[in-house]
Parts: structure tokens; C-alpha cells; sequence
């Protein structure tokens, strides 16, 4: 295998074991968001906040 060779599996299979983890922490995220209580869901807000 040349240099390019080497080159090119490393960056595939960076890319492909990255790939593999996004999409696992996405469904593992969709599945969890189903056990959050309707008023408990809320992004980038700190507990006690209000949203007026």
C-alpha cells in the first residue's frame, strides 16, 4: 500500500467510526427524549428559569 493508501484508510475510517457515533448518539438521544416529562424538555435553559 503507498503512503496515499495509508492516507486515505486512516481518514476513511476516521470518518466512518465518526459517522457511527453521531448517528448512535442521535437515536440513543430521539429514544431518551420519550422518558423527559413534556415540561421538563427544554434546550440550552438551566433549571429555574422561566421563559416569559
Amino acid at each position: 500500500m503507498t503512503h496515499l493508501g495509508y492516507l486515505m484508510a486512516g481518514w476513511g475510517i476516521s470518518l466512518v467510526v465518526l459517522g457511527g457515533y453521531a448517528v448512535r448518539l442521535v437515536r440513543r438521544g430521539r429514544s431518551l427524549i420519550a422518558l423527559v416529562p413534556e415540561d421538563r424538555r427544554r434546550w440550552l435553559e438551566s433549571p429555574g428559569t422561566d421563559r416569559d
